[in-house]
């Protein structure tokens, strides 16, 4: 037998060889065109499955409408008689019904089945009457919404207006305490109608800066700490939402590792951000927030960030205005404390446009979307009567916002300016000064149909009555004091830029409540943030502890390496010093031996002369007076007769 054939190094495909299922098996699969056809046929396939299903679905649901329209003919004709004027007038408080008050689900299955039975016809009538008398039974009407005034329109003849009614003013009592604690108040207008009202325990209040806002904020700390509630605190301890950056949910503790299911109140400092906050807080969140003059918050600014980029050149506002803002620089860090601070903590641009048009446009567009976020806006130069205004907005009582006056200034601090500056001033901040005017009439229009002039004044007067009489009973001095004289330490206020910042000394003798209750109105923002942090995350609060104390052990510990390590240097370097002055002084001493020795040496030598020169001559004089003896001796025996004579 022949070996088998090759083609191409491959061995040749013979077709006897083969079976006819492989055959066609290899045809129908190998081939990448037979493939594709293969997939196409199987997605058309599919297509038309998905098509003949839509098709079922579709005459169900026709099935579905047919039998809703059988039963709809089953009601009376007088149901679907022409709509009449009355009818059109009681077809709100049918609506209202209907929500207000809605129908068991399984009572009207039952009917209905009855219904559906040819042979219960008493059924049928039954649940027709009950309907009808359900539907006339209502007499309250509900507004119309905009949804319906699409199919209600002008074929239909319009609802007559009824006469305007005047507002009646509240006033407010709390009740004497009972078993529950349901924290609600009664309300009774001029016309003795008692109405509850649900005090407000979730709110959001926007701190802006230089505003009286720590005062709020103290007032929102110790309702909140009162009544359990829960405090969306800034993360880590900190006494802001990492100002000035937008606010983000991830910014509050708790919201991360989900450990807090549900926020009360929002207080602290953020750039507001609507969506952002609406993440942490509620859907029934009350918004709030407080205004001052851009005139006079202008000037407090300057006193307290006058280390910032745009004040520290300058030696006085009025000289950073006639200059026109010229060291101002908006992408500068903490620059946006020097202009239109107020939108800027709304979340809004705080760039003031030069064209007047374009400036009122953009006016106009920032106050409406704070009136959207925000509805009560309260002014910080009418504080009093804006806290009266919260006590009605929150449904709280007189007690919840008697407070004292945080972080404010001392007077020596303060000065007053000019017309002419005043006016630079609202030039500068235009879009303050514009968002100030509106908020500020909004403010009394709201006084003026909500409490009235006289019933503000009355309760102004007790709230000014219950401060005196909270200061004769909390204070020393009867009011505020300089941060040098605060006696305790821990109830001194942080003091920043060149504004100095007042604190409250306590009264002796108080008692543990009272004491404990007159701590709360006096202390500072940091201090009663940090008890609060405590308090809501003691674990996290231990922790930090902990972490602090370890740092500043190891911080004592490198202090204390240090200082061991300089005193060693400075040993070393001492003892360096002795011993190379005392190297030197021993050789200062040697040389001065070595030079003693050489001069005793030339003395000695010199003495060794001397005497010697001394022996020469005293031999030569001792050789003289011999000589001159011998020569004495030999006269006389030469004149011995002289000599006689001369005795």
């Amino acid at each position: 037998m022949l070996p088998p054939q090759r083609i191409a190094g491959r061995r040749a495909f013979h077709w006897r060889t083969a079976s006819p299922w492989t055959t066609c098996v290899r045809v129908a699969c190998c081939s990448r065109l037979r493939f594709m056809w293969f997939a196409l046929m199987v997605l058309t396939v599919l297509c038309v499955a998905l098509q003949m299903l839509g098709v079922v679905r579709q005459a169900r649901s026709s099935k579905v409408l047919k039998f809703v329209n059988e039963q709809l003919v089953r009601i009376p004709a007088e149901i679907h008689r022409p709509v009449k004027r009355k009818d059109w007038e009681n077809l709100w408080s049918v609506s209202a019904a209907m929500v207000e008050e809605p129908v068991d689900q399984h009572l009207f299955i039952q009917r209905r089945d009855e219904s559906e039975n040819p042979h219960s016809e008493e059924g049928r009538d039954q649940f027709l009457e009950d309907t009808s008398k359900k539907l006339t039974s209502t007499t309250k009407a509900a507004p119309p919404t905009e949804a319906n005034n699409l199919w209600l329109d002008q074929n239909f003849p319009k609802q007559p207006q009824k006469p305007a009614f005047p507002k009646r003013t509240p006033e407010i009592h709390k009740p004497p305490q009972s078993d529950d604690n349901n924290d609600k108040y009664i309300v009774k207008s001029q016309d003795n109608d008692a109405v509850t009202c649900q005090p407000k325990n979730r709110i959001v209040f926007l701190k802006t800066h230089k505003t009286a806002s720590s005062t709020i904020l103290n007032i929102l700390y110790r309702y909140g700490e009162s009544h359990d509630l829960t405090f969306a605190l800034p993360l880590n301890m900190h006494s802001q939402l990492f100002y000035p950056a937008f606010f983000a949910a991830h910014f509050v503790e708790g919201v991360r590792t989900r450990s807090v299911k549900e926020f009360h109140i929002l207080c602290n400092h953020m750039r507001f951000s609507s969506q952002e906050v609406r993440k942490v807080m509620p859907r029934d969140t009350f918004y709030f927030s407080i205004l001052r003059n851009p005139v006079a918050m202008m000037e407090s600014l300057f006193v307290y960030y006058k280390a910032i980029p745009a004040f520290r050149a300058v030696k006085s506002l009025e000289e950073f205005l006639i200059q026109g803002g010229r060291t101002y620089n908006a992408s500068v860090p903490n620059n946006h404390y020097a202009r239109n601070i107020l939108t800027f903590d709304f979340g809004l641009d705080n760039t003031a446009p030069k064209n007047n048009t374009e400036l009122e446009r953009r006016s106009a567009e920032i106050i409406a979307a704070v009136e959207r976020d925000f509805p009560l806006i309260l002014i910080s130069e009418y504080f009093d009567e804006s806290l009266v205004l919260l006590k009605h907005a929150l449904c709280w009582s007189l007690d919840d916002v008697s407070s004292f006056r945080l972080n404010s200034r001392s007077e020596r601090s303060r000065r007053p300016l000019s017309v002419e500056t005043s006016e630079r001033v609202k030039e500068w901040n235009s879009l303050d000064w514009r968002l100030y005017q509106h908020f500020n009439g909004t403010f009394w229009k709201r006084i003026d149909s909500t409490l009235g002039r006289t019933k503000l004044q009355q309760e102004v007067e007790l709230l000014r009555a219950k401060r005196r009489k909270l200061e004769q009973m909390c204070l020393q001095e009867g009011g505020a004091v300089d941060p040098v004289h605060v006696q305790d330490t821990s109830l001194k206020p942080f003091q920043y830029g060149a504004a100095v910042i007042q604190g409250y000394n306590l009264r002796l003798g108080l008692n543990n409540d009272t004491r404990q209750h007159c701590q709360r109105l006096i202390t500072p923002e940091l201090q009663y943030t940090s008890a609060l942090y405590t308090k809501q995350f003691p674990q996290l609060a231990a922790a930090r502890a902990a972490v602090a104390k370890k740092i500043a052990a190891s911080r004592n510990t490198a202090t204390h390496r240090a200082v061991k390590r300089n005193i060693e240097t400075n040993v070393h370097t001492a003892m360096t010093n002795n011993t190379s002055h005392n190297t030197y002084k021993a050789m200062v001493d040697e040389h001065s031996l070595h030079s003693l020795d050489n001069s005793v040496v030339h003395n000695e030598r010199q003495n060794l002369i001397d005497v010697t020169k001394q022996n020469k001559e005293m031999k030569r004089t001792s050789y003289k007076h011999i000589t001159q003896k011998h020569f004495v001796n030999s006269n006389i025996h030469k004149e011995p007769q002289k000599a006689g004579l001369l005795r």
